[in-house]
């Protein structure tokens, strides 16, 4: 009995250590930027730590994204190794590491789901002095409710007190603003206004003017002037799961992909489809729906949206094909619009929407990027290694 008292007493003692430590590690640096919302929050993470670096600021990041990173003060990225799957704990250990750094600044992508480990994550691990809430659509409803306003109060929990937040969102400001007033926090809302195409087409990829405009005023904030934090974000690496789009040409036709898996939720994806493929007539449009085991509601979710959509394909890849295959037949996209293959090698794939092209297609690939074998991500590295492998040849045949 003796030693159990002794084993609980030396266990509490370690954890009140443990959260000192903590406390310490956070309170040592002075600008702490807790990015959250449903979909953008990687980018946006990693917009405002490139902005902040540009304009001096010694920063450290931290990546949730498609594969999770730290970013270091001087650009570089170190991976970070789960071995037990993600835990909010991670938090603890990566002020840990960012203390050792002296940063000016931290930028923390929020990893939460659930409501409740949201508000832990900020009150007990990130208890940011900048708040961000990128967007506030509907996505893991399971786990946040059933509609946008109860996904809106989940996401709400990471609006820190006395503190100030930056949003995007439109439609549900009311609702985040109500919730930052209890918590005497002043909330911005950022609309994209004054950033031009010409400053967007200087990105290496297709970044959206939103979440540039909200990097550039949390920026302002930490005391970096727009110009400075603008060039910062034009040269900074994106997110391995930005939007981009690869160029291949064969047999005499012309297959243009885009990697559009990180806009997972319905909304988002189905407004990426809008702006890259929406103008195009006389093309094939094949969409590559990739699934995982544990998101068959997202996977349906995706097949509501795609129904709506001028789509000529549809092929199913990933875990589930079979159960998101007779979704969506219920759902009514036609049989003979519609193919179930699997988990393929990605080349098999390819093969499959060159026999579909005719001339020229757009590929659009939506859904997990991840699962267990990061499927979603061995598609697009396919399509970019062929488009790459051409683009080297035609620099040789110039040469």
């Amino acid at each position: 009995m003796t030693v159990l008292i002794l084993a609980t007493a030396l266990l509490i003692g370690f954890w009140i250590h443990e959260y000192w430590r903590h406390q310490r590690n956070v309170k040592a640096i002075p600008i702490r930027i807790h990015v959250n919302g449903t979909r953008g929050k990687s980018s946006v993470t990693r917009l405002i730590a490139a902005g902040l670096r540009a304009g001096g600021k010694r920063t450290v990041a931290k990546i949730t994204g498609t594969l999770p990173r730290v970013v270091l003060p001087d650009g570089r990225e170190s991976a970070i190794i789960r071995l037990m799957g993600a835990n909010i704990i991670e938090q603890k250990y990566i002020f840990r590491h960012a203390s050792s750094e002296k940063p000016d600044a931290i930028v923390v992508e929020c990893m939460a789901v659930n409501p409740t480990f949201q508000w832990i994550t900020e009150r007990k691990f990130v208890r940011s002095t900048i708040s961000v809430i990128t967007n506030c659509r509907a996505d893991h409803q399971d786990l946040m409710g059933c509609t946008e306003q109860s996904v809106t109060l989940s996401l709400s929990n990471t609006i820190p007190s006395g503190g100030i937040c930056y949003t995007a969102e439109n439609v549900h400001f009311g609702l985040l603003e109500k919730v930052a007033k209890k918590r005497h926090c002043q909330i911005r809302q950022i609309r994209p206004v004054d950033v031009t195409q010409q400053e967007l087409a200087q990105f290496r990829y297709i970044e959206h003017a939103e979440n540039v405009q909200l990097a550039l005023a949390v920026c302002a904030e930490a005391g970096v002037p727009r110009d400075i934090a603008i060039r910062g974000m034009q040269s900074a690496n994106p997110d391995p799961g930005a939007l981009r789009k690869y160029v291949i040409h064969e047999s005499r036709k012309v297959i243009t992909f885009y990697n559009v898996f990180a806009a997972n939720d319905p909304e988002s994806t189905a407004t990426v489809i809008g702006m890259v493929t929406g103008h195009l007539k006389n093309v094939e449009k094949i969409i590559i729906l990739n699934s995982r085991g544990d998101r068959l509601y997202r996977s349906h979710q995706l097949v509501d949206e795609v129904v709506k959509l001028d789509y000529s394909y549809v092929l199913l890849t990933g875990e589930i094909t079979d159960k998101v295959e007779a979704y969506a037949l219920h759902a009514g996209i036609p049989r003979k619009q519609l193919f179930n293959l699997g988990e393929p090698l990605p080349e098999v794939i390819y093969n499959k929407v060159v026999e579909l092209t005719n001339s020229e297609s757009h590929v659009l690939g939506i859904g997990n990027m991840a699962g267990k074998i990061k499927y979603g991500a061995q598609i697009v590295a396919h399509f970019k290694h062929k488009s790459r492998k051409q683009n080297e040849e035609l620099k040789w045949l110039k040469l």
